[in-house]
């Protein structure tokens, strides 16, 4: 069992993106998306997974780019969507990448219940640059930031691994990163969560060897694991993948330690699961 690397003979990344800088004004008509790699090499089973770049066209409202031309300061958007020869894949994919875009204000944190339309995302990406000229002072040198980006991790036997990362920055001391595993089934074209992974019953033997990864990676950070734990008390993560040595779960900032120790992942061999997941995830 093999985790494949991107491949070394795909096309260079297109180099445009949603992004307006504040040193080319120019720029301000009209902004585009980049999306994703020129071809990624997959499992025998799943066949070869070519990806494209396409774009979408953004034009900001009138009045931000005024602001951005009288301010000389605009905010920097990147928005990158997955394209593959597996739409199943790019449905799923795209639609938690809006999700992000749709909620990339702190105050809106609700749930996309529906689809989001590419009305609905141009209106959220406008209320995100908008935000800036109203919440940042005048003479403030700073700009927001919001980026979203998919990246193909590989494959586990027929398991395609992605991963969603964002950045948010809308004032203050630091961005919030966010980072989101994706895994699908090549089989079945679904995709899979931690409950699937899971034998029946066996979900606290999971949380147990997680816990004890906690405990590991806590001694990395500080010598008293007992005071550690009173403030970043365990929590389990189902925010998981496969790799080639066994299953990683990742954690967000704050979840489990401050910021600065940025978004821990523990990993848990594959010696240590056998009988808790189920036999089609261990090694081959």
């Amino acid at each position: 069992m093999t985790v494949m690397p991107q491949s070394s003979s795909a096309t260079p990344k297109a180099n445009q993106s949603l992004v307006l800088r504040k040193t080319s004004l120019r720029r301000v008509g009209t902004l585009v998306t980049g999306l994703l790699f020129g071809a990624i090499g997959l499992s025998a089973n799943a066949g070869n997974l070519i990806s494209s770049t396409d774009y979408l066209d953004y034009e900001l409202p009138n009045d931000v780019q005024e602001k951005c031309a009288e301010r000389q300061n605009c905010p920097e958007i990147e928005i990158k969507y997955l394209k593959t020869n597996h739409d199943w894949i790019n449905d799923i994919t795209n639609a938690r990448i809006n999700h992000f875009v749709v909620n990339s204000k702190p105050t809106e944190s609700a749930s996309i219940n529906t689809r989001a339309t590419p009305a609905i995302v141009k209106a959220a990406i406008d209320d995100f640059a908008s935000s800036q000229f109203i919440d940042m002072p005048n003479d403030s040198s700073g700009s927001y930031n919001l980026m979203v980006t998919p990246d193909y991790l590989g494959h586990v036997s027929d398991f395609e691994l992605f991963e969603i990362n964002s950045y948010v920055f809308t004032g203050g001391a630091h961005g919030m990163s966010y980072s989101e595993y994706l895994i699908f089934d090549a089989s079945s074209k679904k995709q899979i969560q931690l409950a699937d992974m899971l034998q029946t019953g066996k979900k606290s033997r999971f949380e147990a060897q997680a816990y004890a990864a906690y405990k590991t990676w806590v001694k990395t950070v500080d010598n008293d694991l007992s005071s550690y734990e009173k403030n970043w008390p365990f929590t389990l993560s189902d925010n998981v993948t496969l790799t080639d040595k066994g299953v990683d779960i990742r954690y967000q900032h704050y979840s489990i330690g401050p910021y600065a120790y940025g978004m821990p992942v523990l990993s848990i061999p594959y010696s240590k699961l056998g009988g808790v997941i189920k036999p089609r995830f261990m090694p081959k």
